[in-house]
């Protein structure tokens, strides 16, 4: 937050959602319920509905209407670019909320791509 109240929102974490809407226009409703009152979105929070998405997607076997596959494609792709904010926003809002070890979905962390599959190692150790 900055001294005016305002969050404070990096152009690359605002760039990563609003990249990620246009290649998964399914996520759009989901995008519009957080942008803030500056008409920008909150990355960190969005990636929770994302993930929630994402793992729903992945144990309903497509019928959910989300491209689960899609997204990991994106943020695999987002990731390898080596961007310190997007890599924060991905790293702790997104593989770090991902299911745990038993948890239904859990299994989703087997098909992150190498960049993503070696960050989750890093981010959770133990799964």
């Amino acid at each position: 937050m900055d001294d005016t109240g305002k969050l404070f929102v990096d152009e690359e974490s605002q760039k990563l959602v609003t990249d990620l809407v246009a290649a998964v226009p399914w996520l759009e409703e989901d995008y519009e319920c957080h942008v803030d009152l500056d008409g920008g979105p909150l990355p960190h929070v969005f990636f929770w509905d994302v993930t929630r998405a994402v793992v729903a997607s992945f144990l309903s076997d497509g019928s959910h209407g989300l491209d689960w596959e899609g997204v990991l494609g994106f943020l695999e792709e987002q990731s390898a670019r080596g961007v310190p904010e997007v890599d924060v926003v991905i790293g702790t809002s997104f593989l770090y909320s991902l299911p745990w070890p038993g948890q239904p979905g859990y299994a989703l962390v087997g098909h992150l791509g190498p960049v993503m599959a070696e960050r989750f190692g890093r981010i959770r150790p133990d799964g």
